[in-house]
């Protein structure tokens, strides 16, 4: 099903770091658990989460992004290594900090989260990465090429126009997945994909409408910007679709399936890398249902975890079976 193919990722990346341990007492210090760390891990999360989950799925990702010139940096440049990823594609620089969400994990439980971050835009770094990005797609093979926007700054206004106008030219399929900065910034291109909360804000929707009445106006104002194919994540709910075919929009909800969530966090990065992987392959509620099955699934583990390609094959047939 999913066939070898290159996927240009370009967007904000980031470590997702761990530290696990057992919580038995309360701190004298102040009224806070204290947490006796046991084990500490780093995964790679935001646009790199997508190149893991594009590299599970036996894609081969390459990904176009900034990371600082500092030990973080390092650290993720290793573990791309670790999963055979390129890393010749990331600019380092000395103007910026890596990106890191360390979550405290007590007993089991999220208990706190440190974030370290730039949210600015690039200033001198943006020409280097468009280098890095007009010179891949030069030099390779390209199938798809995705936006993974976390609004941390490597994605603006000229980087979104630039790529769009090439990918255009070279008849590339373009798959979004955006947050509310840039959100209006996105035209021309073949599969969007917000969750509901980046819908209604990207929209500036304040409708008291039922959800699936928003869900088909606002699609249709995406598709008013030439977006041919628009996906809606709603969390346990599913995912909405809206699509044209033989000149009729099309407007589905494929629902969820009952699971065990335990974190719901990367779970839209396995939705999104799986539907670049099957663009133009198989039909669109195909795509989605796959992908929503893949989203699903990886909400049963802690922590950001790419999806395992045999797992969810196996689940595919497990249900398509069911269903007949």
């Amino acid at each position: 099903m999913f066939k070898n193919k290159n996927i240009l990722i370009i967007g904000d990346v980031m470590l997702d770091s761990y530290l696990f341990g057992d919580v038995t007492r309360i701190s004298p210090e102040a009224p806070v658990p204290i947490v006796n760390i046991s084990n500490k891990k780093d995964k790679l999360g935001g646009a790199a989460n997508v190149a893991a989950n594009i590299k599970n799925l036996g894609g081969n990702p390459i990904l176009c992004s900034i990371v600082g010139n500092d030990q973080n940096g390092k650290t993720f440049l290793s573990e791309l290594e670790k999963l055979g990823i390129k890393t010749n594609y990331i600019f380092q620089s000395k103007n910026r900090i890596t990106t890191v969400k360390t979550r405290i994990i007590g007993n089991n439980h999220q208990m706190l989260r440190i974030d370290e971050e730039v949210n600015k835009e690039m200033n001198g770094e943006q020409n280097e990465i468009l280098s890095l990005i007009k010179g891949t797609i030069d030099y390779e093979k390209i199938d798809c090429i995705l936006f993974q926007d976390y609004d941390k700054g490597v994605i603006n206004k000229k980087i979104i126009k630039t790529i769009i106008e090439i990918g255009t030219k070279f008849n590339i399929p373009i798959a979004v997945d955006p947050k509310k900065k840039n959100f209006s910034d996105y035209s021309d291109v073949t599969l969007f994909k917000p969750n509901f909360k980046e819908f209604k804000e990207g929209l500036n929707i304040n409708s008291s409408d039922d959800k699936l009445s928003i869900l088909k106006k606002g699609a249709k104002k995406l598709h008013n910007k030439n977006i041919k194919i628009v996906f809606i994540t709603l969390s346990e709910s599913g995912i909405f679709i809206s699509y044209k075919k033989n000149d009729k929009i099309i407007d589905k909800i494929i629902p969820g399936i009952p699971r065990d969530v335990i974190d719901v966090s990367g779970a839209g990065d396995t939705v999104i890398s799986v539907a670049s992987m099957l663009l133009n392959d198989i039909n669109v509620e195909e795509i989605a249902n796959i992908s929503n099955i893949a989203g699903g699934l990886v909400c049963e583990e802690i922590g950001v975890v790419p999806i395992n390609k045999e797992k969810l094959l196996k689940e595919y047939k497990k249900i398509n079976q069911s269903y007949e």
